[in-house]
């Protein structure tokens, strides 16, 4: 069974087109990209595309490869400040001279469209609302309740342990009642991990690294890598099937990726809708 994150995005862009349209004012996401990282510039395309499909209004910020750190800092800091900004987004990753970290906590919280910031990432550790949670743990969680796929007491494993996805999307797990293991570079025999889980969730973008000799049978895939393969031209993801050995997967392109724009999309409406209530 395919879980088609492209098909279930449109469908609920629909909704939200018209809960926009109810608005005073359109609300307005502010992107920052800095390089030319493959992965990044999809989905930041993607993003722009999506933005104007809904009526989003997006400020984009295209800043050269050696944009220094004070530069991007005090950007952020303008748009912290900026009334006509409702939410903003550094698109990870940066480059190596920039600390991430110091980059993440300088965006109010209130306007971490991303949820990356220390306080909504604690906020899920400490399973209590933050005011936002992470586009790609939220687009998959969106996706498995759209499927009706309980967590509870599932084993479930994810290889990833970046705050874009393994740390956020595992605490989100663990809030719902799943047993979950987080995997990464250092994880020996990752196999030991992988065969027990009910639910596969890859992300590291290294094309094909897990094939069916990796899960068990019945297993749900869930693939958030994204990469070129060896012609340089076709896209394709952490996962190789080759039988019929999991009973559900997510195809890339148009599986997790889609839901997690359409996840950004929803935190920015959130943030505009929840201006308005308290004006």
């Amino acid at each position: 069974m395919i879980l088609d994150g492209k098909k279930l995005s449109e469908k609920l862009y629909i909704s939200l087109e018209q809960n926009i349209k109810k608005l005073k004012n359109s609300p307005s996401l502010a992107v920052i990209l800095v390089g030319n990282d493959y992965a990044s510039s999809i989905y930041v395309k993607n993003k722009i595309k999506a933005c104007e499909k809904i009526g989003i209004i997006s400020k984009n910020y295209k800043l050269d490869e050696k944009t220094s750190e004070d530069e991007l800092l005090k950007l952020i800091n303008e748009l912290n400040n900026d009334d006509l900004v409702d939410v903003i987004l550094v698109q990870l990753p940066l480059p190596n001279h920039i600390d991430k970290n110091k980059i993440i906590s300088a965006i109010n919280p209130e306007k971490d469209v991303d949820g990356f910031t220390p306080y909504n990432l604690g906020k899920i550790l400490a399973n209590e609302k933050p005011y936002f949670y992470a586009c790609t743990p939220l687009g998959i969680d969106i996706l498995l309740n759209h499927y009706e796929i309980d967590v509870m007491r599932k084993n479930i494993c994810i290889i990833n342990d970046s705050i874009i996805v393994g740390r956020p999307l595992a605490a989100m797990m663990i809030n719902k009642g799943a047993s979950v293991s987080v995997c990464h570079k250092y994880t020996k025999n990752l196999k030991d991990f992988t065969l027990n889980a009910d639910i596969l969730i890859s992300a590291t973008g290294i094309c094909h690294l897990i094939n069916d000799d990796f899960i068990k049978k019945g297993a749900i895939i869930i693939d958030v890598g994204i990469c070129k393969k060896i012609d340089g031209k076709t896209i394709s993801g952490d996962y190789l099937q080759t039988s019929n050995k999991a009973s559900m997967i997510t195809p890339v392109p148009g599986g997790v990726g889609p839901m997690t724009i359409y996840a950004l999309m929803q935190n920015t409406y959130e943030a505009r809708f929840k201006k308005e209530r308290n004006e």
